[in-house]
């Protein structure tokens, strides 16, 4: 006879893979997977699309009726916590209900402090059996972003970083073009496809006047461009002013850029001025300001300073970095992190669940950012 406990991860594994389809396409609701398994059988599944549109359990009961499956008695696993609340849809809770499921495997419990557990509650309540925490630590990473915005009303930060071995991001002239594979660039397109806006720095712009757009991956709406540029420096031509996603950029100025450059960039671009310090951007302000705008996944690209400023701050939660199997060198040369360095090793910032993989001739690893010890 089949372990229950095995075949409760089995199916919940099915569900995670089905969450994982909506990568970068939910903003602001989490990613969602839906299982509907009868007698061992898979009757229904489905995974949420996109806010708005049905939760991944309603898409599952929808595909066990289209495929004529009696719903009563059957089993669903899925990797967040049912709904519980009226919003742009209807609780999930009230269609389980209607549909006689007899029991609910859960994955993560609702992150947010308002509905945690109670969607859990009201099935139980209502006779459901209920299970919970089944691949919980998969299904709340699935949902790092997601769970970060949604207690603090402010975007996760993962910064991005492609580096030679020597940790390089360019050569001394300035050169940067390009350090990795194609690889490695298609796994940082993933990357950037699953984040809700996209920042750089000024110097960056006026550098390589970046598109910043999403390549080969299906989004709703494109992400926010962001531009750190307190003396509103961005050209008038530079890309993110003039193509046809100008409306989506957002350039973040301070009190001291001239009125003349920020009426002009205003005319085609969003422009925010925000709070400084020091006559550079204040990041949390900045964060809270893309936090209202539901951004919950904010994709950095900048360069050393911006790096540097994001970590000193405390403010950046995951790195992805890539490194290619070159040493460029140089005195001057730009690096991933500048800043003023660290007197000890015990100020580092650390990585936390390390993973790595080889992307051709490159190498890509990515963790949770810890801070400094002590």
């Amino acid at each position: 006879m089949a372990d229950p406990a095995a075949q409760d991860a089995l199916w919940m594994r099915r569900a995670l893979r089905l969450a994982r389809r909506g990568w970068g396409r939910t903003a602001p609701n989490p990613m969602v997977g839906a299982v509907l398994v009868r007698d061992g059988r898979l009757i229904g599944q489905g995974w949420h699309h996109g806010a708005g549109l049905p939760h991944a359990e309603i898409e599952a009961i929808q595909d066990a009726r289209r495929r004529g499956e009696r719903l009563r008695g059957a089993t669903l696993y899925v990797t967040l916590e049912p709904c519980s609340t009226h919003g742009r849809t209807a609780p999930c809770t009230e269609a389980i209900l209607a549909a006689g499921l007899r029991r609910v495997v859960v994955g993560a419990i609702d992150p947010n402090p308002a509905h945690a557990g109670r969607g859990v509650a009201i099935l139980r309540q209502a006779g459901v059996e209920v299970q919970t925490g089944v691949l919980a630590a998969e299904a709340a990473r699935l949902n790092e972003a997601f769970n970060h915005w949604i207690v603090h009303r402010t975007p996760f930060v993962t910064l991005k970083v492609a580096m030679s071995l020597d940790g390089r991001i360019a050569t001394r002239t300035g050169e940067s073009k390009w350090l990795t594979g194609e690889a490695a660039r298609r796994w940082a397109m993933r990357g950037r496809a699953g984040a809700d806006a996209v920042l750089v720095g000024v110097n960056t712009v006026l550098a390589d006047d970046p598109a910043l757009t999403v390549r080969g991956f299906a989004k709703p709406r494109p992400p926010w461009r962001v531009v750190l540029d307190s003396q509103a420096r961005t050209p008038l031509n530079a890309r993110l002013v003039t193509d046809d996603l100008a409306a989506r950029t957002l350039v973040v100025v301070t009190r001291r850029a001239p009125t003349e450059r920020v009426r002009r960039l205003r005319e085609r671009v969003q422009v925010w001025q925000a709070p400084s310090r020091g006559g550079r951007v204040e990041l949390g302000a900045l964060l809270r300001h893309l936090g209202g705008l539901e951004v919950t996944h904010l994709w950095v690209e900048g360069g050393g300073q911006v790096h540097a400023a994001f970590l000193e701050a405390g403010l950046a939660h995951r790195l992805w970095a890539f490194y290619a199997p070159l040493i460029l060198g140089g005195e001057s040369a730009p690096r991933a992190v500048a800043g003023k360095g660290l007197r000890f090793p015990d100020q580092a910032v650390r990585l936390s669940e390390v993973e790595s993989r080889r992307l051709g001739p490159d190498l890509w690893v990515s963790g949770r950012l810890e801070a400094p010890r002590g």
